[in-house]
């Protein structure tokens, strides 16, 4: 893994308006309409969901924002990247959070989704083509649960709880990750497995940066006594703060477990270098009498009477055997190696 990536609104994404409008007995989508007609279909005796993919057009965002009355506060936090935060303004509430898709090998996909909740109506503005609602989209058509029969503030709860459902999947990641790194150090404790214990913690503090604020801001929803948000759905938005809790003890422990990493990491080194020392050692000792024998024997001294021997060659082999040998017998004993 590597350090999270994101995809900047200048980057020209291909720019697509959606509009997808139900109740309980009626469901219609128009994707090809320009803003104007597109605003002209807008009913509000119904749901009515609109999703901008690509902010790089600004006649579209204009147009919304002189449509919906939006603040121009609002409008600069859609555009620019900002900490998840929820604000109620006099006809809407605006929530703002981070759309992660996955982790791999380059790091953290993901993108800023900004909602716009009024009482009819839910704007959803994204930086990029794609998201996690596809599936969601069809459930509405074919009339699948609870959210043909419900306001626009339920559409949202989904909406924000697909995307935090999806969090869970970025940390599972993380997780299957730690467990590689950890097989990798016992194997080999390479400097390869001290990198990736380093981008890890760069997403941990990425993810923590992301999901804290969150909590925050769903609690301000949760406890603010939004108008709108009906009081029955309160609970709905309550289990996703739960959630966010539950994410947030998940990243405490993922950081634990990479400082542990680093530990591990660090204590297997050193053992491998105290095992490399240990041997050193051994084969140090080993010679140091072997080495005594030889500085005697090589020393040019007349008298040495061994040197007359016939057989003080091999002798000498003999002992220095015997020497190592015996040591050799004696440490494994004591399981020095």
């Amino acid at each position: 893994m590597s350090e999270h990536h994101h995809q900047n609104p200048i980057a020209e994404p291909q720019v697509i308006l959606e509009l997808i409008r139900y109740d309980r007995s009626a469901y219609a989508k128009y994707t090809d309409l320009s803003v104007d007609d597109l605003l002209l279909q807008i009913n509000p005796g119904e749901v009515n969901w609109i999703n901008l993919d690509g902010l790089n057009n600004q006649t579209i965002i204009e147009k919304l924002q002189a449509h919906f009355q939006l603040h121009a506060l609002l409008i600069d936090d859609v555009l620019n990247d900002q900490r998840p935060k929820a604000e109620e303004y006099d006809e809407y509430l605006f929530f703002t959070l981070k759309m992660l898709y996955r982790i791999d090998e380059s790091g953290i996909d993901y993108e800023q989704i900004s909602f716009v909740l009024g009482r009819d109506y839910l704007i959803s503005f994204q930086e990029k083509e794609g998201d996690l609602f596809d599936g969601f989209r069809e459930r509405i058509r074919l009339d699948q649960g609870k959210v043909r029969k419900k306001q626009a503030d339920y559409l949202l709860y989904r909406l924000t709880d697909i995307i935090i459902d999806n969090y869970y999947n970025v940390l599972d990641k993380i997780g299957e990750e730690i467990e590689s790194i950890e097989d990798d150090i016992q194997a080999n404790p390479a400097n390869r497995s001290f990198n990736r214990i380093q981008k890890i913690k760069k997403e941990l503090i990425y993810l923590r940066r992301t999901v804290y604020p969150l909590r925050d801001a769903l609690n301000k929803i949760i406890k603010g006594e939004s108008e709108f948000i009906n009081d029955e759905n309160i609970r709905y938005y309550a289990d996703i703060y739960d959630h966010v809790i539950h994410l947030q003890d998940s990243l405490d422990i993922y950081k634990d477990l990479t400082s542990g990493l680093l530990d591990l990491h660090i204590n297997t080194l050193n053992t491998k270098l105290n095992e490399v020392m240990k041997v050193l050692a051994v084969i140090s000792t080993i010679f140091m009498p072997l080495t005594f024998i030889v500085g005697v024997y090589g020393m040019n001294f007349e008298n040495l009477p061994e040197l007359e021997w016939q057989y003080g060659y091999y002798g000498t082999w003999g002992v220095m055997l015997l020497i190592v040998g015996g040591m050799v017998a004696y440490f494994k004993r004591k399981k020095w190696f």
